[in-house]
């Protein structure tokens, strides 16, 4: 009994790509992320390969109302360093979230994303809103042949 592998397309894999609406509204930060990245990457899907880019596009709305658990609250700090010496910054969680709560969302699914080639093009599928309304552009609808 032969058995054979079948490898997914990349012209397949953009034509079968679905789009994902996600409300965070009391929702876990990382739970909501892990899901996200998931579906950013595509292992969800059956075709799934590691070398192939065949996630789906994710909207992510109220990430204003997302929560976390423990005392991460007061706990959490985001650090970046400006590569000049003493550039180091450290935002609190709560000034984070009370500036751009989108940039946390955003912050936690890259990070679960693997670093390499594909992360930017999975990134660019996301889109993250603080509030309600969503004002974005859909995409056309692939041409029939």
């Amino acid at each position: 009994m032969t058995q054979k592998t079948t490898l997914p397309k990349a012209d397949t894999a953009e034509k079968t790509r679905k789009w994902h609406f996600l409300d965070a509204t009391d929702m876990v930060l990382g739970r909501l992320s892990t899901k996200i990245a998931v579906l950013l990457m595509g292992k969800h899907k059956r075709d799934f390969a590691p070398n192939t880019d065949c996630g789906d596009f994710v909207v992510v709305t109220n990430t204003d109302k997302v929560r976390i658990t423990g005392n991460k609250a007061e706990d959490k700090f985001y650090f970046r360093h400006s590569g000049y010496a003493g550039g180091a910054k450290t935002v609190p969680y709560k000034r984070q979230m009370e500036n751009d709560s989108t940039k946390v969302m955003e912050l936690s699914v890259r990070r679960m994303l693997d670093d390499n080639r594909m992360r930017d093009r999975r990134m660019k599928r996301l889109r993250i809103f603080a509030g309600a309304q969503t004002q974005f552009p859909m995409p056309k609808a692939p041409a029939a042949k």
